[in-house]
This record gives structure tokens, sequence and C-alpha cells, in this order.
């Protein structure tokens, strides 16, 4: 009775498990019949709202990063397999891969869409290189120091790389140091300051001596506050160009005069050394020499002053009316010969033309000679004064 009880049993439980079964195949079965009914892919896609793509060589496109190794990046682009930077680009692209994490998004680059493996090659060169010009603005505006290194030199400065890139270090931007010694820094890295991002032209200018010389840059902000237009100042001639004279003025900045003091320089342009014309400067000043300046100018952003002698001395043409009028007569010696006629000066800064046409007849002037003349016209706005001779001996001709 047992026996029979068992073998029921074991029958029941066989049906149960066929009939589990075939709801299994029953569920299959309906999902391949759902199927059949799409002759394509694209029209599986369709039903299922995904959206497949298909780039093409020279594509930029805005994908995902599921994975970075230090040569290898996989970036899904919705293709149907993932995009790799790999190689050279993953060389060339090595700060910023370093910089990425898993479900970044990024722009790349097609460079392939399918090579012999039927991999899709992509590139981050130009993510890169926006990566960069970031960086070069962020540090332009924080002043951050940074590391670049010498390549070539040209007339006009130091060419540098710095993070793959080109950029340039002109020679006003050294310190003492390395002035007129630049071919020290050639494959030699030193330390500068971005003070110029331009993308658009492709500029990236550095100044090594804003990092090295960061304390006096610092004692001059500190001096330039406390100098005004309309000061007179004493300073020492520190160099001569035929365009003027450089001089050095100390300015103190603290009570210790021994060491807290800010050293600035200005220039006294060859047209406010003296109220007479100027033709060499080398005449009036030479290196070493003390020299009190009046300020007639401020360049806040490159700490540097415009300075005049002239102004401490008052201008002659401000009583030019009352000292020279029209119809008087004086003596002054002649300083110029031109082709339009002869120049005569007085005093510093007062001179006068005889025109060619206001010539006697025959007379020939020569520079140092003394002449007697008469103010015939004044324009003491445009500083002009022209002169007649003052005849001594009755013309030739004359009735």
């Amino acid at each position: 009775m047992a026996t029979k009880r068992k073998s029921s049993a074991l029958k029941k439980g066989k049906k149960e498990v066929v009939k589990k079964n075939s709801k299994k195949i029953t569920k299959k079965e309906k999902v391949v019949s759902k199927s059949k009914g799409f002759k394509s892919m694209d029209e599986l896609l369709a039903k299922t709202g995904y959206q497949l793509n298909v780039p093409k060589r020279g594509d930029v496109i805005k994908g995902m990063v599921t994975e970075v190794r230090k040569r290898l990046v996989l970036v899904d682009i919705g293709a149907k397999t993932e995009g790799l930077v790999i190689d050279k680009e993953a060389e060339a692209a090595a700060a910023l891969i370093q910089t990425l994490s898993v479900g970044d998004e990024i722009e790349v680059f097609v460079k392939n869409p399918e090579n012999d493996q039927g991999q899709i090659l992509l590139s981050l060169r130009q993510a890169a290189d926006d990566k960069r010009w970031e960086l070069f603005s962020e540090w332009l505006e924080t002043g951050k120091p940074i590391e670049i290194k010498g390549l070539e030199t040209n007339k006009g400065g130091l060419i540098v790389l710095v993070d793959g890139m080109r950029g340039f270090v002109p020679a006003s931007q050294f310190s003492q140091e390395y002035l007129g010694k630049m071919d020290k820094l050639i494959d030699k890295t030193f330390k500068a300051q971005v003070i110029e991002v331009d993308r658009e032209q492709n500029r990236l200018i550095f100044s090594e001596k804003i990092v090295s010389e960061a304390g006096e840059i610092a004692k001059k902000g500190e001096a330039l506050k406390k100098i005004k237009k309309g000061d007179v100042l004493e300073g020492v001639v520190s160099g001569i160009m035929p365009f003027g004279v450089f001089v050095t003025i100390k300015v103190e900045i603290s009570d210790d005069k021994d060491e807290d003091q800010g050293k600035l320089e200005g220039l006294i342009h060859i047209s406010e050394i003296s109220w007479e014309k100027v033709d060499d400067p080398n005449k009036y000043y030479k290196v070493g020499d003390k020299v009190k300046v009046q300020v007639i100018g401020i360049e806040e952003d490159t700490s540097k002053l415009n300075l005049s002698v002239k102004r401490l001395a008052n201008d002659p043409w401000q009583s030019i009316e009352k000292n020279y009028a029209e119809g008087t007569q004086h003596k002054g010696t002649v300083v110029r010969l031109a082709p339009f006629g002869v120049f005569v000066n007085f005093e510093a800064g007062i001179d006068g033309l005889i025109h060619i046409s206001k010539m006697p007849a025959g007379r020939e002037f020569k520079v140092g000679e003394e002449v007697d003349v008469y103010v015939e016209m004044l324009d003491k706005e445009n500083r002009r004064m022209s002169l007649g001779v003052v005849l001594t001996e009755v013309p030739v001709g004359y009735k």
C-alpha cells in the first residue's frame, strides 16, 4: 500500500515539473513571437527608443568616461562600442587624463570611426588644449608662480615651454640676474608668472622678475602709494638715452631708513630737461649725478614715474608779452640756420625766427653771431615769435 502511494506521488511530481517547464517555454515563445514582428535592428531600436550614434571621422562628440587607465581611456559616445583613447593620443593628453574620473563628461574628436579591430579611436587633444588654456587663465587670475622651461632666445626675449605649449618671456620681464644673459636659461626650468593670455592670438606671456623680485616689487608698490603728482623729489641719474634721462629715486616706506626703502625708476623725457631745445641729454647730465625732479605722471601698472626738471623753473613764456612785447628791440644770438630762415635765441627757452622773406638783401648770418632784432609778431599760445632785423645801415639802392 505504501509503495502505491509513493509511486503515485512521483507521478504527480513529474506532472508538476512538466507543467512548470511548459510554462517557461511558453514565456520564451511569447518573447520570440513578439520579436518576430521586426524585420531589422533599426526597427527594434526605433521601438525601444534607443538612439545609436554612428560617428564619422572628424566629428567632435560629447561622451562619458567609463574607464581610466594610465595609457587608456574608454568613452561612451552612444555608438555600438565604446571609443578608445590610446597610444600617442593618450600620451598627448597625459596631463588631462590624470584629472579624469569615471562618469566625467568630456568632448572627444573621432580620429577613426572603425579600425581593423572594429574599434572607435578617439582623441582628447582638443579637450586637453581647452584644459590648458583654462589653466593659463586661472593662473593669470590667481598670480600663481609656475615652472616653465627655456627653449631658445630671440631679439625680444626667451621662448619657453609649459605643459606642452610654447610661451614667451620678454627681455623686459627678466630680473637683473638674467638681463643680457637669457641664454643661461635654455634647457633649464625656472619659475615665472603668467601676465597675458590670449587664445585667439595664441599669445602666452610670462614674467620671471615678478617671481624672483617679488619682494622688491612689493616695496615699489608701497613706495608708489607715497608719491603723488606734483611732488618734488631727489634722485640719482641711472642711465642716459637719446630720448631722455633715467633716474632712480629712493622712497622711505617705514621708519627704518636703512632697510625699508623702495626704489622707483623714473624718466625725464628730453622735452622735460630744459625750457630750451635739448638735442643731446649727455650735455646736461652724466650717470651718478644727483638731480632734483618734479613728478608729472605716475604709471601704476609698471610702477614708473614721469619726471621733469624744467618745470621746477618758471616758464619764460608766461611773461613773454611783458618782456618781449611786439615792436620792442632786443639783442640775440644766432643758434640755427634753416632753409626758411634764421633762429635767434634770447634766453633759455626763448627763441625767435627771422623768416627768409625778412632778411636784408645780401645779408648772411653765422651761428654764434650776435644780432639786433625787433619783435614783429608774438604768438604766446603756440610759442612762436617772428623777428625782423634792425637796420644799422641804409640798404643798397635806398632813395
